[in-house]
């Protein structure tokens, strides 16, 4: 489904990512681990169109879309949820959904749409005329992916959905995460949070300083003594 061929990427002379390859089957959850600061949201923001490759290419469904704009990305069916989840907060949890979906026309399918997501995550809809900057942690990470899903995309794009939430929560968001993915929709994971990301996942790659130096299956790594000792507290 989507095929990165040595891409490289620079944030002015800082060159971000290194001749990065991967690799993501439709239907499955590929999972990308890595520490602060080693390229794995650059890569994300260079799927969804917010930054450019320098070199390589971007292939989604075999098309190349390396470059291309982020609303033109959104329309071929890749979403993104972006760290810090981002909601809108003075919008409410209804206004920031049907935002989702301001590329689509079919009226009668965004409501059925924002139902389903209400019925993945019920307390959006107990919330849904609250200002969403009025949410807590777990509550805006559930609205920036049902913010996503309302755009139906084939492919989701999700970067440090476990960020600064407690581990209850964590729990219920991977969860979530499964589910979606088991209703048809691939995903694409960025997380520190190794274990968690490695349990759900089906193949997982490492990243350090801008450069894929593992990949396999989600066994493989975790099974794996240098992912045992960088990034599962030597489990």
């Amino acid at each position: 489904m989507l095929k990165v061929n040595n891409i490289d990427v620079f944030y002015g002379n800082i060159h971000a990512l290194k001749e990065v390859s991967l690799e993501v089957n439709e239907g499955e959850i590929v999972t990308l681990i890595g520490a602060n600061g080693a390229g794995k949201s650059t890569l994300l923001k260079t799927l969804s169109g917010l930054l450019k490759p320098k070199k390589g290419e971007v292939l989604y469904q075999t098309q190349q879309i390396g470059g291309k704009p982020a609303q033109a990305i959104v329309k071929v069916g890749i979403s993104h949820v972006p760290e810090g989840r981002r909601v809108f907060s003075t919008m409410s949890v209804e206004e920031n959904l049907e935002l989702g979906a301001y590329l689509r026309t079919d009226r009668e399918e965004i409501k059925k749409d924002i139902a389903n997501v209400y019925g993945l995550f019920p307390i959006l809809g107990e919330r849904r005329k609250q200002p969403s900057g009025t949410l807590s942690g777990g509550e805006q990470q559930m609205l920036a992916m049902g913010r996503a899903l309302m755009a139906k995309p084939k492919l989701l794009l999700l970067d440090e959905p476990s960020m600064g939430l407690a581990p209850l929560i964590v729990k219920q968001i991977f969860e979530i995460i499964k589910m979606v993915n088991e209703k048809g929709t691939t995903v694409l994971l960025v997380e520190q949070n190794a274990n968690m990301a490695l349990s759900i996942a089906n193949r997982a790659y490492v990243i350090e300083t801008g450069k894929i130096v593992l990949s396999g299956t989600a066994k493989e790594l975790q099974e794996s003594e240098q992912v045992k000792a960088a990034y599962l507290g030597g489990l």
